[in-house]
């Protein structure tokens, strides 16, 4: 009982104490010299005030650029890694652009040199034959998605192109042979020349077509049962068609 008397009155004088210093600072208030004082103080107040709201603004602000960077850097690195994977699995098939010509500016030539007509360099006149060899083209996704998976087994898209692209090497070989001058002909090519003649047929007639020695010829390829079901897939692709004769050598057959 005595303890709570205590701290009832030791609350009660403290709250006397806090009405004596404000009627102490409000009779400072009223006194001429002190007011001007207290009104600069408080002009001062008001003015600190306000750059704190502005200082709060400003740190929200910062923290939600933050907060963007932050994304914005985790989405560049996802995007990183999706064209580190495109790089490092580019399908071979694709042809590699070269680019083989050079701009010169101005400023790269020598300041020393005086200016010279550049002279248009004489036309040369095309052989008399030139003869374009067609490739076959590569198979597509939709294409390839749409073989039967009975025929396509465990092969996959790049395999098929893989040998798409060795056929095309056979044939650009075989009719390079075909169209060049019999007098630069070696005795190999000349052998090669006097075969490819032989095997024409009139079913071959106006096509481009390899047998199986060209393959074995002019490419890596295993002439083996992948091969031939990779041989289905571009029959039903409508990539090549097959034709046989007396020799009883399949023959590859594209349109020319």
């Amino acid at each position: 009982m005595a303890s709570d008397l205590e701290l009832l009155c030791s609350h009660v004088n403290e709250k006397i104490a806090n009405i004596k210093k404000t009627l102490s600072l409000r009779n400072c208030g009223q006194e001429p010299t002190l007011k001007t004082m207290l009104n600069k103080i408080g002009d001062e107040i008001i003015v600190v005030n306000e750059l704190l709201n502005k200082l709060e603004l400003e740190i929200q602000h910062q923290e939600q650029t933050n907060n963007s960077l932050k994304e914005l850097c985790e989405s560049l690195e996802e995007d990183y890694k999706d064209v580190e994977h495109l790089k490092e699995n580019i399908p071979s098939h694709l042809l590699q652009v070269r680019v083989t010509q050079r701009c010169v500016k101005g400023s790269d030539l020598d300041p020393e040199e005086p200016d010279k007509a550049v002279e248009p360099e004489p036309i040369k006149k095309p052989p008399k034959e030139q003869r374009s060899i067609k490739e076959m083209p590569f198979i597509t996704c939709d294409e390839f998605n749409g073989v039967p998976s009975y025929m396509k087994s465990r092969l996959t898209y790049g395999q098929i192109n893989d040998v798409i692209k060795e056929i095309n090497k056979a044939v650009m070989s075989k009719y390079k042979i075909l169209y060049q001058p019999k007098k630069s002909m070696n005795s190999v090519a000349r052998n090669l020349y006097h075969r490819f003649i032989n095997e024409e047929t009139k079913d071959t007639k106006g096509h481009y077509f390899i047998v199986e020695a060209d393959i074995k010829e002019f490419t890596t390829l295993k002439v083996d049962k992948k091969f031939h079901v990779i041989l289905s897939i571009l029959r039903h692709c409508r990539r090549l068609s097959e034709r046989w004769g007396f020799t009883m050598l399949s023959k590859l057959v594209s349109n020319s």
